[in-house]
């Protein structure tokens, strides 16, 4: 490889700051053709990871623990540099001096590939055939790199040791030392060959460019690209379906026009032929891991994100009459006028959710697909507990869609592309009537305060709070998901949200699943660091352990479930068709809501914490390493920016820079 360089000084300010998070520090870097976030992760794991949206690529370096938790430092001023590997192809990337509390370090693993095959690596040590490293040492440094599969320019990482050299163990194993009573000082330098993104310019993105706190501003800004919006760094820098359209959704009153419509084009450019939305990208190298043959693989597997669509679009082409039609009619990348494809998706919509209204009952539900576990946006194994017909997707996103279909041909923006079609209101009347009723859980009070009081057992936390707030009834919630026999899987949940921000739902059903929401935990879902997105404390012994503070969508907090419910508060007190009751209660929640925003708006930022119970208390904690978890979560996610457009009431505070 010819000599590393820096980039010449951009034109345009550099992209620079800094997110730390538990026990990884996290660097951002975006300048020229470089788009980089460099994670130093400490502890009894340690590991150096650089992350590249070019591609969605990534390249880390493991090494061996020695039963002693070790501590990086340095790293803040990571420069732009570039360089040629052995057939002269340019690459780009990073370089930066780090230190780390150790004379010696031994590496365990290299991998070089797709942030897909690095996460599938740290999850499980698995890496797919073909992924061999060229090693090439010098006294002082060591680096691998290798080809892309295709032969294409790929990837290459160094380390070289300042003060000190670089040898192998009696096991071969590479080790890093430095000079007798030193620690170890080394230069890191990461690089990939993938093709760069074009980001979105600043001009382009948000209306008011001082608006929210600057890490959100800078987060987003590292997201936005021309061709689509990345969903989360470092593990998932490419494009996601429902990340892009809950975003826009709660982005859409902070971003320009230009901004929503590069969101809402890149869902369309990769509709399938029925109208499905996009769920996932496999690009770069994963692409040809997955049979792409180096273009594109696009992941439908999803169920959700087929209803999301119809809502934002409506948010947005409604408010905007001046270039709603215009836009609808300029071109995709396939060439055919944008309303042509959003009319493929409106027709699958229709389709899917006319079959209630031919056999209504349980069967005629949409249920995940075939063979896949998942298909809301509790997207893990266990998200759904089990659950094949999603509570959100049925009781929330379905109408929603036809409200959304029915309010878009009143205006007649799709004239051109589909005809009139009566039957969405109607079709929505009869799913918000009769579908939410197929999830109800019904508990008597002993069976509610026994889960409640087991829950706190084996969580260590206070039930007494918990107890207390408990109806001295039955308690009543809907469901997360109906398991395959078409049972109510009773875990609460916090989808409440949804309905909130995308429907109008009757008084009585606000206040009881507010009520439900808002009580504490393990009776509901607030803790001292904010609300969590699931509570098992209702189901049997087997699934509580499924939704723990460890889990993904479990006892957790995700920084956009709050935003949502607080961006759904907010618009139900908008409403003028609410009892002064009712109208209280959002209020209430409203406050107790802000209360614990507030003071973790550093956290806003990433895409979820956990916590921890000491001293008669809430602690928050990073979800990843340090705690019970396999990865960390994304310090910079996009729906947790969400907070540039979703603000306190004057009365509960500021977020602060």
């Amino acid at each position: 490889m010819e000599q590393i360089h820096p980039l010449p000084d951009p034109a345009e300010p550099a992209l620079r700051f800094s997110l730390p998070e538990g026990l990884v520090a996290n660097e951002f870097l975006r300048q020229g053709p470089v788009a980089a976030h460099l994670l130093l992760s400490s502890g009894e794991a340690p590991r150096l990871l650089a992350a590249f949206p070019a591609g969605n690529s990534a390249t880390g370096l493991w090494f061996k623990p020695d039963g002693a938790p070790l501590r990086w430092n340095g790293a803040a001023q990571i420069q732009a540099v570039q360089g040629r590997d052995d057939q002269g192809r340019p690459l780009y990337g990073i370089a930066t001096e780090i230190g780390v509390d150790r004379a010696t370090l031994t590496v365990s693993g290299a991998v070089l590939s797709s942030a897909r095959v690095l996460r599938d690596y740290q999850h499980d040590g698995r890496l797919p055939l073909g992924m061999h490293n060229a090693v090439h040492f010098t006294g002082d440094s060591v680096r691998w790199s290798r080809d892309r599969l295709d032969g294409a320019a790929g990837y290459a990482i160094g380390l070289e040791v300042l003060n000190g050299r670089v040898g192998t163990d009696a096991h071969g194993r590479i080790t890093l030392s430095a000079a007798a009573g030193r620690s170890l000082r080394l230069r890191l330098t990461a690089l990939s060959g993938e093709p760069a993104l074009q980001p979105l310019p600043p001009a382009q993105l948000l209306r008011d460019p001082a608006a929210g706190t600057l890490r959100a501003r800078q987060s987003l800004a590292f997201l936005s690209y021309r061709d689509k919006l990345l969903a989360g760094s470092w593990r998932f820098n490419t494009y996601f379906g429902r990340d892009t359209l809950m975003s826009l959704l709660l982005l859409m009153p902070a971003l320009t026009p230009q901004a929503v419509e590069a969101g809402l084009a890149s869902v369309l450019d990769r509709l399938d032929p029925h109208g499905a939305v996009a769920h996932e990208e496999d690009i770069g190298e994963c692409a040809l891991l997955h049979g792409g043959g180096g273009e594109p693989v696009y992941d439908y597997k999803m169920v959700d994100d087929d209803f999301m669509l119809a809502p934002v679009a409506m948010a947005y082409l409604l408010e905007q009459p001046g270039r709603a039609a215009q836009w609808l009619a300029g071109p995709g990348a396939d060439g055919q006028p944008r309303g042509a494809a959003l009319s493929r998706n409106l027709r699958l919509v229709l389709r899917l959710a006319g079959a209630y209204a031919l056999r209504p009952g349980v069967a005629a539900l949409i249920h995940l697909k075939d063979g896949h576990p998942t298909g809301d946006w509790r997207d893990s194994a266990d998200g759904l507990g089990g659950g094949v017909v999603s509570y959100n997707v049925n009781a929330i996103l379905v109408p929603a869609a036809l409200r959304a279909i029915a309010a878009l041909h009143a205006s007649g923006l799709l004239a051109p592309y589909l005809a009139d079609d009566a039957t969405a209101a109607a079709l929505a009347r009869l799913w918000e009537d009769q579908v939410p009723g197929h999830f109800t859980v019904r508990l008597d009070a002993g069976a509610a305060r026994a889960g409640v009081r087991a829950c706190a057992a084996e969580l260590g936390v206070d039930a007494a709070p918990a107890l207390a707030s408990l109806p001295a009834g039955e308690l009543a919630f809907n469901a997360i998901a109906l398991d395959a026999g078409g049972r109510p899987v009773p875990v609460l949940h916090s989808d409440l949200g949804f309905a909130l921000m995308l429907q109008q739902p009757p008084a009585e059903l606000i206040e009881r699943e507010l009520a439900a929401v808002m009580r504490p935990f393990p009776a509901g879902l607030m803790t001292g660091v904010g609300m969590v997105v699931a509570n098992g404390a209702y189901t049997g012994a087997a699934l509580r352990p499924l939704f723990g503070p460890d889990r993904y969508h479990g006892a957790v907090v995700w920084s956009w479930q709050q935003a949502l419910l607080a961006a759904g508060l907010a618009r139900q007190l908008a409403r003028g068709d609410l009892p002064d009751r009712t109208r209280a209660l959002l209020a209430e929640a409203q406050q107790a809501l802000w209360a614990v925003i507030l003071p973790t708006q550093a956290q806003s930022n990433s895409e979820l914490w956990s916590w921890t119970w000491a001293d008669g208390a809430y602690r928050m904690q990073a979800f990843g390493p340090g705690a019970a978890t396999a990865d960390e979560s994304n310090a910079a996610q996009l729906w947790s920016t969400v907070y540039l457009a979703v603000r306190p009431p004057l009365a509960a505070g500021t977020m602060s820079a």
